[in-house]
Parts: structure tokens; C-alpha cells; sequence
């Protein structure tokens, strides 16, 4: 065999071996996983979360985010927690996190369940927890957590930059990032859907508005009269003006993300890409024609789908004391 065949063959057994570790780790997640070690658990993390969500309901769409976040980079393993080093810059201060809210949240919980069982609750499965349970207080969708993830050690910001799905980015590159991850295409169009709640910065869809191709052209594929609208809103070199993602409804979780999409008024052009697939396209237009029947259900299952991506259980990371260091 000669040496570029053997190298290729290797190479197959490595990414097979991960893809079986993966699965089986994944495996070892469970409902009522701290049910013996610390069985009030998850009722401290939703008391503690309601605290917060009944004062500011608009933190939601940022827990759903710090979760969304921390799996897509490393797993679901609460990499994205960790702060940066003198000699490590981390997850938490890459570009695509530094508009990242709510992480009082999560070490309010962490903090919490310390006192009633420490060292026992990771801060990984805190933020899946913290996730779903801001979501449902919102009125969307509830679902059940397995848990049991442990913590990861390591933190790199270069990883979020190339693990986390741009709002520049077409279908194509969405389909293989989300593929990567072991999410099928109907995942990405029913998580895009988390879209539903949350605001954005300007900076993330302006070339859209007034630089598409270099031109100083507008998106052709964006409604003109939403270009009209966002103009007014935002200027050539905002970096600090934010717009409903969901306009009229970004405090609800709700299918309407689905109806905007279809009006080619989806704000990013990751939004917009969904209508360029046929799966997804489809998706679309059933959520947006059938007021988003089976919306909730499909994000439920999405999320605990998402919420097993790369976890590590057993033996493997660590129960931090803290979620923004190691021990």
C-alpha cells in the first residue's frame, strides 16, 4: 500500500474512531442524571433562571444563544464560559461572542446549586438547562434535557471563528456546518428558527444594505421596502444601533421568524439563504402557511439533538467550581 493510501486510510479509521467516541458519549447522557447526587438540581436552576427572565425576558434569546454557541465549538461542554488567559485567548472573546449576554445567569445557577451539592453539577449541562428553561418561560416550547455532560478544559477563540455558522454565510457552507456537527438540513432550518427572539447589531447584515458586492449594491434578494426600513435605522459604520431579528414579535417564541423569511425581510444572509434549498425552502413556507403548527415540536426535538453534540461524560473534563475558569 503505498504511503498516501495508507495515510488516507488511517486518516478514515481517526475520524470514525471520533465519530463512535462521540456517539457513545452522548450515550451516557440521561434524564434525572443527578437524580441521587443532587436531586433538586434542576429545580434550582429554573428558580434561579425565572429571577432573571421575569425581570428581563429578553435574556432568553442570549441564554438560547450561549448554548447554541458553546456546542457548535468543542461540543456542548461550557468552553464558551471560560475566560480568556495572559497566555490563552478564549471562546468568550472571539467576534462572534462578544455580543453574548446573560452569563450572570448561568454562574447565578452555578452558584446556587454549589451551596446545596457542591462539585457535583457541571456548568455544561447548566447551560442546556438554563436554555431550555428561559425558552419555555417565554412561552416557547419545553423540552427534556439528558444530562451529564462534564466540563471542558480548554477555550480558543480562533474555534469559535471557525465552528460558528457567519451571518454572511450561504446555504451551502450552513448544510456543512451544521452536517459537521451530526445535524441533519431539516436541524438548520428548524434552529434558524431561534431567530424568533433577539436583536442584532447593525454590523451584522449592513453590506447587505449598501455594500453587496463590493458595489455599493443592495442584496437583491432582500424586499426593498424592509431596505427602505433598515436604511433609516442604520447608517453606513453602525456598530451600535440593534434591530428586532423578528420585527413585531422578537419578544414572542413564535413561527412568525418563518412568515419574514418567506417576505425575503430575514435579516441576515443566513436567514435569507434558507429560502435556497429545497428542504429548507419547504420548511419555510410550512411554518410561515400553517401559523407554525409544528414549529415548537420540531425545536424541541432539534435542541436535544444539538444539546449531545460532542459531550464529554464519564471521566473525561472536569466539574469546575466556577464556569469561568478550570480548576
Amino acid at each position: 500500500m503505498s504511503t498516501q493510501k495508507l495515510f488516507s486510510a488511517l486518516f478514515l479509521q481517526l475520524i470514525l474512531a471520533i465519530f463512535v467516541l462521540d456517539v457513545a458519549d452522548a450515550q451516557y447522557l440521561k434524564l434525572g442524571f443527578y437524580k441521587n447526587t443532587c436531586p433538586a438540581a434542576e429545580d434550582i436552576v429554573r428558580e434561579t433562571t425565572a429571577q432573571y427572565i421575569s425581570k428581563a425576558p429578553t435574556l432568553a434569546a442570549s441564554l438560547l444563544r450561549i448554548h447554541f454557541h458553546d456546542c457548535f465549538v468543542r461540543g456542548c461542554d461550557g468552553s464558551v464560559l471560560l475566560n480568556s488567559t495572559k497566555n490563552n485567548r478564549a471562546e468568550k472573546d472571539a467576534i462572534p461572542n462578544l455580543s453574548l449576554r446573560g452569563y450572570q445567569v448561568i454562574d447565578a445557577a452555578k452558584s446556587a446549586v454549589e451551596k446545596k451539592c457542591p462539585g457535583v453539577v457541571s456548568c455544561a449541562d447548566i447551560v442546556a438547562l438554563v436554555a431550555r428553561d428561559a425558552v419555555s418561560m417565554i412561552n416557547g416550547p419545553y423540552w427534556q434535557v439528558p444530562t451529564g455532560r462534564r466540563d471542558g478544559k480548554v477555550s480558543v477563540a480562533l474555534e469559535a471563528l471557525t465552528n460558528l455558522p457567519p451571518p454572511l454565510a450561504n446555504i451551502t457552507q450552513l448544510k456543512a456546518m451544521f452536517q459537521s456537527k451530526g445535524l441533519s438540513i431539516k436541524d438548520l432550518a428548524v434552529l434558524s428558527g431561534g431567530h424568533t427572539i433577539g436583536i442584532s447589531h447593525c454590523s451584522s447584515f449592513t453590506n447587505r444594505l449598501y455594500n453587496f458586492t463590493g458595489k455599493g449594491d443592495t442584496d437583491p434578494s432582500m424586499d426593498p421596502n424592509y431596505v427602505i426600513q433598515l436604511k433609516k435605522k442604520c447608517k453606513p459604520g453602525d456598530v451600535s444601533t440593534v434591530v428586532e431579528m423578528d420585527p413585531g414579535s422578537f419578544k414572542s417564541f413564535d413561527e412568525n421568524y418563518y412568515t419574514v423569511v418567506a417576505k425575503r425581510r430575514g435579516l441576515f444572509q443566513s436567514d435569507a439563504a434558507l429560502l435556497d434549498d429545497v428542504e429548507t425552502s419547504k420548511y419555510v413556507r410550512l411554518q410561515s402557511f400553517s401559523h407554525g403548527e409544528s414549529f415548537g415540536q420540531d425545536f424541541a426535538a432539534s435542541m436535544v439533538k444539538m444539546g449531545r453534540i460532542g459531550v464529554l461524560t464519564g471521566n473525561a473534563g472536569e466539574i469546575r467550581k466556577y464556569c469561568a475558569f478550570v480548576n
